[in-house]
């Protein structure tokens, strides 16, 4: 331990110990060291150090964050139908925004979330997003037209964006990059499971007791998990962190000088604010990786919504299921994509050992292997589905082709996003996932309206085809970025 960490250590001690350490301070202090850091590497204070129970609620809880979210991007979509003729909408594309425009705030929150999240810290932003988006869940409950709705649902969607653009960056607050895969895979149950239980929850409710319970669920759900998280949940962001603990230090000791690590005295609060907020823009705009990495994941999130959004009608259509049965038509997808997270936590971070015992440099791209390998297995499941499909065979035909689309999905949309974390580190993880999660929740908001003519004009074997052949040209990204991907963040640095 070094004498500027010992330093720090000891004017944290009790007051008996103070006169000694400021002599020190004072000592150190003539040579101009005045940065405040952590307490060496074991720091306790230190969210990496944390241990691995504390870790794992934190996790947890923003995993329960982006459940709620997620549930309440579909649980609605079984009661869509009883809306429009509540609210006597005779528009087709305004009948479809009841679902899809609350993906089409996960594009838009984001970009104001994420930023802040990097200037003010995690905790902030989810204890007041969960405030306020509970806010608008109510506004969705007690709406009494259509414009109303869409607006409070679309208000709901960029405040339920905060963990899905946070998360990563609190992951990556609180784990090393060897440490990752388990947490990630973990922390993606959220979105997982939401959109799969969500309209399977959603078509007893709207059967039972009608579409604006869906919303209540959804109220009742996130301000039971928020209350939790007021209890539980520190703060996890080390500039944050470090930050308080040099303006306690500057209070203690009367030494208006000393900074914390991370601070810049040039750069005023507000040009933090400016450059944080054009960061994902810039990072979307000016680095291939973040640019391909995110259309690939649009392009497959989009197809995930495409199926959310189209199983009703195909699964009553073709199979004569009510609203209720027909949500039990997601359970493909849910068990492939559980199976794959599964696989992912399992090796993921083995990976990474395998290249450090080997002697090999440990690469952000090595995320990527699980997708290379993978990449074919989306088209293999469309071709399935759609074509067990359009020749009537049994349910469970097509069904087993959802399964394997959800674990070919996951097995791209999750390794994708441990990379971006990996690749860009704490301080600007949750940007790079910012700009990320807009290009997701663009596909995911209009592909989705791209179903019913597709499948009415080709149907279901050629539709889906199609939607095969355009995942095939993508199969080559996962490999060219595991490839070249060092070559291109040194070719193209993004100043951030």
């Amino acid at each position: 331990m070094d004498d500027h960490t010992k330093n720090v250590e000891i004017l944290v001690s009790p007051v008996g110990t103070f006169r000694r350490v400021s002599s020190e301070l004072d000592e150190k202090q003539q040579h101009g060291d005045n940065i405040v850091d952590w307490d060496g590497s074991e720091d306790a204070e230190n969210p990496r150090n944390w241990n691995p129970q504390t870790k794992m609620v934190h996790v947890m809880l923003v995993s329960a964050f982006t459940f709620y979210s997620n549930i309440a991007a579909v649980i609605f979509a079984p009661g869509a139908q009883y809306l429009v003729k509540e609210f006597n909408i005779t528009d087709s594309l305004v009948a479809s925004l009841t679902v899809s425009v609350y993906v089409l705030g996960y594009c838009v929150g984001p970009f104001l979330i994420a930023p802040l999240s990097e200037i003010y810290g995690r905790l902030i932003v989810y204890h007041v997003c969960n405030l306020v988006y509970e806010g608008f869940i109510i506004g969705c409950a007690l709406s009494t037209n259509a414009s109303m709705f869409l607006a409070f649902r679309f208000l709901c969607g960029c405040a339920g964006a905060a963990p899905m653009a946070v998360g990563g960056g609190t992951i990556a607050d609180l784990y090393v990059s060897a440490e990752r895969g388990k947490a990630m895979a973990l922390f993606s149950m959220g979105p997982l499971l939401g959109p799969v239980i969500g309209p399977v929850v959603g078509g007893f409710l709207t059967q039972y007791s009608g579409w604006r319970w869906t919303f209540w669920l959804i109220f009742i759900m996130a301000g039971i998990i928020s209350l939790v998280s007021i209890v539980f949940m520190r703060e996890t962001f080390e500039p944050v962190l470090l930050k308080r603990k040099a303006a306690a230090l500057r209070e203690t000791t009367g030494n208006d000088r000393l900074r914390a690590r991370t601070d810049d005295e040039n750069v005023t609060q507000w040009q933090l604010l400016g450059r944080a907020v054009a960061r994902p823009t810039k990072m979307l705009l000016f680095s291939p990786i973040i640019l391909l990495i995110s259309l690939y994941c649009a392009f497959m999130f989009g197809l995930t919504y495409l199926l959310y959004t189209t199983f009703p009608s195909v699964f009553q259509d073709k199979y004569g299921w009510g609203p209720s049965l027909a949500g039990l038509a997601y359970l493909g997808l849910a068990i492939g994509m559980i199976i794959s997270v599964g696989v992912i936590g399992a090796v993921s971070d083995k990976q990474l050992r395998k290249a450090k015992d080997a002697g090999e440099p440990v690469r952000p791209e090595i995320r990527l292997l699980l997708s290379v390998w993978m990449s074919p297995v989306v088209c293999v499941g469309f071709f399935w589905y759609g074509w067990g499909a359009q020749a009537d065979t049994h349910w469970i035909v097509p069904v087993l082709g959802t399964f394997v689309i959800g674990f070919g999905s996951f097995m791209i949309l999750m390794p994708s996003q441990i990379y971006l974390v990996d690749a860009f580190g704490a301080e600007a993880s949750a940007s790079a996932l910012a700009a990320n999660t807009f290009m997701r929740s663009l596909f995911g908001a209009f592909l989705p309206l791209a179903g019913p003519p597709l499948y009415k004009g080709l149907g279901l074997g050629w539709g889906n085809s199609l939607l095969a052949f355009i995942s095939l040209a993508f199969v080559p990204v996962p490999f060219l970025f595991f490839k070249y991907g060092e070559r291109l963040r040194a070719r193209f640095p993004v100043d951030y």
